[in-house]
């Protein structure tokens, strides 16, 4: 299979493998030459690769789409680095941990609104 990773700006990868292990929101799975086409979203976590020699490579993915078709395998995401396995999951929690401030602060954006909507539609009540 050939794998093909796409950041916004540029191509990170372009490999071929035997093997690839990725996650998605209902947890890992893996794709093998033969597996069937197929289309994932992806979670933030570590993505792994096995070459043909048999060497296993391993990159930090944020969200994104994986694409099977035939033996070609596409990858987009918003960040993906590559490295050493501990500094991956390192990389993989500061993701979660950066998504999870955007979520809180979404939220507490929508509470706000909430908020003001409620008092203004008090405000005309008592017009």
């Amino acid at each position: 299979m050939r794998l093909r990773i796409f950041l916004p700006h540029t191509e990170l990868l372009d490999t071929e493998t035997v093997k690839i292990k990725a996650e998605n929101p209902m947890g890992y799975f893996t794709l093998k030459p033969r597996h069937i086409d197929m289309t994932s979203t992806l979670v933030p976590g570590i993505l792994s690769y096995t070459t043909s020699t048999g060497k296993t490579e391993y990159l930090a993915v944020d969200y994104g789409l994986l694409v099977k078709q035939g033996d070609m395998v596409k990858v987009v995401s918003r960040r993906a680095f590559s490295g050493e396995l501990g500094k991956l999951e390192a990389e993989v929690r500061r993701m979660t941990e950066i998504e999870d401030e955007r979520e809180r602060s979404a939220r507490s954006a929508v509470a706000r609104l909430e908020a003001d909507f409620v008092r203004r539609f008090l405000e005309v009540g008592r017009s």
